[in-house]
């Protein structure tokens, strides 16, 4: 009973919001990061740039594990057309978050589902807007001086601390976390990956 899978599946991914959000379904899943090389290539629009990775994390993981669903996937930030990746120190995670005060940005989270052996390669990008409230320097400070925003894109976590910076999501929130569910789940049924089963659990009447 529960989420079955017509075969292994394996997340190309050490992402731990990921991880989590997967075992919040209650899925049997291995993790296999990919090792990809996640620069920008050429002018690449923020859209191409994360299905590109996301099919290129699948199809690294699924070569060696041709026999199984292998799920990519990759996040980014986008404010006033500048990318945010992960800050690295002190000064860098405030600098992200002084660009975030007070505006709206963009998250997209690309997912790519392939299966080597029988040549199914699924994509997909899911786009969401975050809309943050004016951030106080002792605010910043604050944050900033934790471990939290260090390995996350745009030095913030919605599941986390950061939660209090945002005054609407419009979209997916577990996009702005780094993987849509409701689309990856959807895109998983449409390829017969997954099926759904039910339990009594004693509440018939």
């Amino acid at each position: 009973m529960g989420i079955a899978f017509s075969g292994r599946f394996i997340l190309a991914s050490a992402s731990p919001r990921r991880i989590e959000l997967l075992k919040l379904m209650g899925i049997d899943f291995s993790v296999v990061p990919s090792g990809v090389d996640e620069t920008f290539q050429g002018r690449e629009t923020p859209r191409e740039h994360v299905l590109r990775l996301s099919e290129e994390k699948a199809l690294a993981v699924s070569r060696r594990h041709p026999d199984a669903w292998v799920l990519g996937a990759d996040t980014i930030v986008i404010v006033a057309g500048e990318v945010l990746g992960k800050p690295e120190s002190i000064p860098e995670a405030k600098e992200m978050l002084e660009k975030l005060s007070g505006r709206e940005h963009e998250v997209f989270t690309g997912f790519s589902i392939v299966r080597q052996d029988t040549g199914i390669r699924v994509r997909n990008v899911v786009a969401s807007s975050v809309l943050f409230r004016e951030i106080s320097g002792d605010e910043m400070s604050w944050y900033a001086g934790l471990e939290e925003p260090y390995d996350k894109a745009g030095a913030y976590a919605v599941q986390g601390m950061g939660a209090f910076f945002i005054r609407e999501i419009r979209g997916s929130y577990t996009n702005v976390m780094g993987l849509p569910l409701c689309e990856v789940i959807d895109a998983l049924k449409g390829v017969a990956a997954i099926r759904f089963s039910g339990g009594d659990h004693g509440c018939r009447r």
